[in-house]
């Protein structure tokens, strides 16, 4: 039953946010007693926190067998932004800003796990874009891993980049596009004209 919480959990917060949604709402929707949840979860904070990680720890596995299988880091980084937006539901409810405001001890958490899994990940793509010729072999690494999760961060937050304005999908394919231009070499840059023109948003 607790999975079952969570998985119903999950897909009402990323749809409609975590502050709108009540214990009430989710009893209701699960056609459970709210006392069933509270057996499992001694309050919403609680409930917040098992779904953010297991949200977190699903989407590392997915982004683990992309990397896998990937045939360059410039496809692999795309890969991956397509199945967080897919597993995140676009994040139209913002999850992460709305964490941030009325959850922040989770958030903070959240953040130090998100920055040790993405450092090391962006570390070993990078590595491989210098090693198979795609990226510049002169950029820092480390440098370059810390500045990716800054913007990517950086472009999850409201009030610099209103929802109204910026869809999320725009945001990260834009990004994504602004930092590889940067660390491409010509052969790299071949290869994303290539992607990027077979497959617009």
């Amino acid at each position: 039953m607790r999975e079952k919480i969570i998985e119903k959990t999950a897909e009402m917060f990323l749809t409609l946010g975590f502050k709108s949604v009540t214990m009430d709402d989710i009893a209701q929707e699960m056609g459970i007693s709210k006392k069933t949840i509270y057996v499992h979860f001694a309050n919403k904070t609680k409930l917040v926190e098992a779904v953010t990680f297991t949200l977190f720890e699903n989407i590392c596995d997915g982004i683990d067998c992309i990397c896998f299988a990937s045939k360059n880091p410039i496809e692999e980084l795309y890969d991956i932004k397509m199945f967080v937006m897919h597993h995140l539901k676009s994040e139209k409810s913002s999850p992460q800003f709305q964490l941030k405001k009325y959850y922040p001890k989770i958030y903070e958490a959240l953040k130090i796990q998100q920055f040790a899994k993405m450092h090391d990940s962006v570390k070993s793509s990078l590595q491989k874009g210098i090693d198979t010729g795609l990226f510049r072999s002169n950029i820092n690494v480390d440098f370059i891993s810390r500045m990716y999760f800054n913007g990517m961060t950086g472009i999850k937050d409201n009030t610099i980049f209103p929802l109204e304005i910026y869809t999320m999908e725009y945001l990260m394919e834009s990004y994504l596009e602004y930092h590889l231009r940067a660390i491409v070499t010509d052969k790299g840059l071949q290869i994303l004209n290539t992607y990027l023109t077979s497959n617009q948003s």
